[in-house]
């Protein structure tokens, strides 16, 4: 499903290559016509967005959004296992499903990157992938109403994966991310507490708050990858490897 490579490209950094690639990106939307009119309109307007734009506040757009904030982070363990021990886990456990389906990540991103995961999604059978990325669908559907409520046009991407996905939402688990802080991009002091919060949890049912029902093995696996585990120290996002770095600089 080239639809999903189109997504993650969406979803990714803005650079030079994604710019000169929208042309591209628009036309494979419209041929393969996998996301209803109406939610490919918005995206239309995203593609429009980043060809029309400046590429430098186009990338502090970005990172403001999506590095800075940890409510809106494109890393899906962010939102279920936050920085607990549990995530590294969690993280070994994608990167085999990955191994196991014949995909080898070329990025540099860690195995939950929301767009990483969307090129995974991208080499399956459509029904697969169908079923995979509606997994985390109660993830995708808080960050949609997050973005959405910023006014961004990222929205399009969260609203075009749960178009595509048709998964049935989880009540329970979408209150508890709902229960989230999320704190606006210059709200330092927010921002800092929201990166101390302790792990999202959603209880007994923990697996299953990814959203939708396993119909193959390969969605079993992803919701073993989202089960808690214990003994392994989280890896970091780009977000906070960026801001380590800083502090090693300035210490």
């Amino acid at each position: 499903m080239k639809t999903l490579r189109a997504l993650a490209a969406l979803l990714s950094y803005p650079t030079a290559e994604l710019v000169a690639a929208a042309d591209e990106i628009r036309e494979t939307l419209d041929r393969e016509a996998m996301v209803p009119a109406p939610e490919r309109a918005n995206l239309h307007r995203l593609v429009d967005d980043l060809a029309a734009g400046d590429l430098y506040d186009l990338q502090e757009r970005y990172g403001l959004l999506f590095d800075r904030t940890r409510s809106l982070s494109l890393h899906l363990f962010e939102h279920v296992h936050g920085e607990s021990r549990d995530r590294g886990q969690a993280m070994v456990d994608l990167l085999k499903l990955y191994e196991e389906g014949g995909y080898t990540p070329t990025a540099s991103e860690l195995p939950d990157f929301l767009p990483l995961f969307l090129e995974y999604a991208s080499t399956l059978a459509p029904r697969a992938a169908v079923e995979l990325i509606g997994q985390p669908a109660n993830v995708i559907a808080a960050l949609r109403e997050r973005l959405a409520k910023r006014g961004s046009p990222y929205e399009a991407v969260m609203a075009a994966l749960l178009a595509l996905s048709r998964a049935r939402l989880d009540a329970t688990a979408l209150a508890t991310l709902r229960a989230e802080p999320d704190p606006e991009p210059d709200d330092l002091a927010a921002l800092d507490a929201a990166w101390a919060e302790h792990e999202v949890t959603f209880g007994p049912g923990a697996a299953d708050a990814t959203g939708g029902c396993a119909v193959d093995g390969l969605a079993g696996r992803l919701r073993a990858a989202m089960r808690p585990a214990e003994g392994v120290a989280p890896p970091l996002t780009r977000g906070r490897r960026a801001a380590s770095a800083n502090q090693g600089a300035g210490s």
